[in-house]
């Protein structure tokens, strides 16, 4: 999958950032993205931010730092600029069809992109790892 950048607000990830807060997600298949949220939680001192499933895309969306999007380049995502278009941090899933994995208030404000990138690098050679031992 090639790396993409977008500032689209009908993304649904992008409902997932909080009011007035200008934030970017990290969007990646779900697969991938729930290995590297178990990664992220086994780290010590690594937290991880919110984190939304979304159930139609079968995608996981992390809530990294503004100005994340405009240097990520990692293969197999796409990192979105939200711009804090009026969104809310709720309970609520903030889209029908989806539900927080790691919700609002039980999270770090936001996973580091650094951070994220390593976990994700390693949930890849994790599957890749298990699907050639098929």
């Amino acid at each position: 999958m090639e790396t993409s950048r977008s500032n689209d607000p009908r993304t649904p990830s992008s409902a997932a950032v909080p009011s007035g807060a200008a934030c970017d997600l990290v969007t990646v298949p779900a697969r991938q993205g729930l290995e590297a949220v178990d990664i992220l939680r086994r780290g010590a001192a690594e937290g991880v931010g919110p984190v939304l499933h979304d159930d139609g895309d079968d995608t996981l969306c992390f809530l990294v730092p503004p100005g994340t999007a405009a240097a990520w380049d990692l293969p197999g995502s796409i990192c979105t600029e939200t711009d804090g278009r009026g969104l809310r941090r709720d309970p609520e899933p903030p889209v029908e069809g989806s539900d927080w994995l790691v919700p609002p208030g039980e999270a770090d404000l936001a996973t580091d992109p650094a951070v994220l990138r390593r976990a994700l690098g390693e949930a890849a050679r994790t599957i890749e790892a298990a699907d050639s031992c098929r």
